[in-house]
């Protein structure tokens, strides 16, 4: 059985927390193509039945070949289904749908086909799915396609041979519907879509930004097994390398060489303990002052430039690394924004704890208040400086982050730049001032 000692430990981890990009799906699948497809082959193979037992004229045999071109492919991507779907292949799928669809309502009457509606299927699949370029460039073919039908359908006939017309005004009123609905479901389509995949990947985001967290934090305890584990053999270089610096006095050389490497021995110790320390703190950790975790949240933005004053006084909190990383945002915030000062103040009432983190920086846009907090919103600097770059999905990870805590936000200008006021139930943060530490790690060497 292999032994897996601390170093190995850590080197695992370190790898764990390589950057991870957001998997990128498929544009749509074929399968699910296919399948709308026999749907709309049975749809128009039925209407086709009915017509023809109502003894309604219209050219059966190129609306046959149609519907048997659909069938066609699909047996086709039955037979030879691709690998994957590529964002081409899935455009050249809706376009064929398209062109069938529309050559059917041209062939069927045109504008007073009551299913012309059915031609804004493809289109509205492709905003679902496809980029923006891609929809507008199937969008215009769809009002191509429409105005092609318009203006040279073929007209029904009833059962006695009459043409079935419709009014003229009525007719437009039809093409402009259609060419309206073109517009409105691809646009509302492709807007609703890329909300959720902004959602879809913001949360990916937040899971890969707290699983690192509480990587490091194991990582810290990896390291303080480490630092215990090495101290024995440093120790051993430390009196070897002073015995030799006593048996080497005649020669200065190599005296000099042994108290070298004696100092450096030391150094080694002292930097192992500090490492001891810090990994103990991470590890064993699950309670500390609120004042500790709000110190522990702001030291990496301490020397950023502007001052980070905290004014906490406030119960033992629970010392969780997904509220202490939100935090971290939030503060990361302010700081990038702040003109000279951050100001980090709590509040405690009878059921509730409120931290306040405020700027003296330009504030939030007013009109953008309302959506602070949505993943990829537009960002602060654009509308203020111009210069930094990635407000919105740090204070989504921060919010999502921190309401999972049972945490409520507010965000709001004042102070006199940007406020954000963090709010929990107390007894949802408050930690046990002797809670039990966590078990010391097994290492095997």
């Amino acid at each position: 059985m292999s032994h897996r000692g601390p170093l190995m430990i850590a080197s695992e981890v370190l790898q764990d927390l390589t950057p991870i990009e957001t998997p990128k799906a498929e544009p749509i699948r074929m399968r699910t193509l296919v399948h709308l497809r026999w749907f709309a082959i049975g749809g128009q193979m039925a209407a086709v039945v009915v017509a023809w037992s109502m003894g309604i004229g219209f050219p059966k045999t190129p609306i046959i070949l149609l519907i048997a071109a659909s069938i066609t492919m699909n047996l086709w991507l039955f037979l030879r289904p691709p690998k994957r779907t590529s964002a081409g292949r899935a455009v050249g799928q809706l376009s064929f749908d398209l062109v069938q669809i529309s050559t059917l309502m041209a062939l069927t009457g045109g504008m007073a086909n009551p299913f012309a509606l059915l031609v804004l299927a493809p289109v509205t699949i492709a905003a679902a799915s496809l980029n923006a370029r891609q929809v507008l460039a199937l969008g215009l073919a769809t009002v191509a396609l429409i105005s092609v039908a318009a203006v040279f359908g073929v007209p029904l006939r009833e059962p006695g041979g009459e043409i079935l017309r419709m009014e003229p005004i009525l007719a437009l009123g039809h093409w402009v519907a259609l060419v309206i609905g073109v517009v409105f479901f691809a646009g509302y389509a492709h807007r609703v879509t890329a909300e959720l995949s902004d959602t879809s990947g913001a949360l990916f985001a937040t899971q890969m930004a707290l699983s690192r967290e509480q990587r490091l934090q194991h990582l810290g305890g990896v390291v303080a097994a480490a630092a215990h584990e090495m101290g024995t053999p440093l120790a051993t270089i430390k009196l070897i390398a002073g015995e030799l610096a006593d048996e080497l006095k005649d020669d200065p050389d190599l005296h000099a060489d042994a108290i070298a490497l004696r100092v450096a021995a030391d150094r080694c110790a002292a930097i192992l303990r500090s490492m001891g320390r810090a990994g103990k703190d991470d590890l064993h950790m699950r309670a500390a002052p609120l004042r500790a975790v709000l110190e522990d949240a702001a030291q990496p933005h301490a020397d950023r430039g502007p001052l980070i004053e905290i004014h906490a006084q406030g119960p033992i909190v629970r010392r969780d690394p997904a509220i202490i990383h939100a935090l971290r945002n939030l503060i990361q915030n302010a700081v990038d924004f702040a003109e000279s000062r951050v100001v980090i103040e709590t509040q405690v009432t009878q059921g509730a704890l409120v931290v306040t983190v405020r700027d003296d920086g330009p504030g939030y846009p007013v009109q953008l208040l309302s959506r602070i907090g949505d993943p990829y919103l537009t960002r602060r600097a654009e509308a203020q400086r111009g210069s930094y770059e990635g407000m919105g999905l740090g204070l989504f990870i921060a919010k999502t982050l921190l309401e999972r805590s049972g945490a409520r936000l507010t965000f709001a200008n004042g102070g006199p730049g940007a406020v954000v006021s963090v709010r929990w139930p107390l007894d949802r943060i408050r930690a046990e001032d002797r809670i039990a530490l966590a078990h010391n790690p097994n290492f095997e060497p």
